[in-house]
Order: structure tokens, then C-alpha cells, then sequence
């Protein structure tokens, strides 16, 4: 089992930036792939970004490609979230998943 702790989320105005964290803790030597989701409010979760542990390979959602990068420091077991050009419906909860274990989310407001 993989614990996953996030960080970072806050409010910030339409166009700003936020950088979330995730630390892995645990079996973190069976990891393959880390994702981040969100869920919005009254909306279902959904697929944001996803990096794979041993190449580094991204992979983003349409609604996000070109604003936000997933990055990986292997040495910390850590993966990142930048968040740039944020918009209001950026708005969620963003969680922190590998396989079955997910973390306890970080609030993300996007607000004038």
C-alpha cells in the first residue's frame, strides 16, 4: 500500500498559479504511474494528468494540456502539479492517485 499525502491547493484569481505536491510514502518501489484528478462541485471526478514513474511519459486532459505540467522528483517520491492560467472551472478538489490508493484531496478555488 501506497500513502499519498497533497498539498498546496488555495484560492487565487482567474489567470493565477498554484503548484500542488504529492508525497509518496509506503511500498512507494511498486509504483508505475501516478495520476491527479479532480472532482468539481456536483460534478463526477475526472482525469486531470498522469506521469509514468520510469520514463517520465506524460499525459494531460484536453481541458488542461498547455496550462498545466506534471512532474515527478523520484528522489523525494514526490509528483507535482503546476498550475498556470488557472480558470474558474478549475475549481475542485484535486486528489492524488496511484492504482488503488488515493489521497485526501487539496481544495483549489478559483475566484475573483
Amino acid at each position: 500500500q501506497v500513502q499519498l499525502v497533497e498539498s498546496g491547493g488555495g484560492l487565487v484569481q482567474p489567470g493565477g498559479s498554484l503548484r500542488l505536491s504529492c508525497v509518496a510514502s509506503g511500498f512507494t518501489f511498486t509504483i508505475s504511474a501516478m495520476h491527479w484528478f479532480r472532482r468539481a462541485p456536483g460534478k463526477e471526478r475526472e482525469f486531470v494528468a498522469s506521469i509514468n514513474w520510469h520514463d517520465t511519459n506524460t499525459y494531460y486532459a484536453d481541458s488542461v494540456k498547455g496550462r498545466f505540467t506534471i512532474s515527478l522528483d523520484k528522489a523525494k517520491t514526490t509528483m507535482y502539479l503546476q498550475m498556470n492560467s488557472l480558470k474558474v472551472e478549475d475549481t475542485a478538489i484535486y486528489y492524488c492517485n496511484t492504482r488503488s490508493d488515493w489521497g485526501q484531496g487539496t481544495q483549489v478555488t478559483v475566484s475573483s
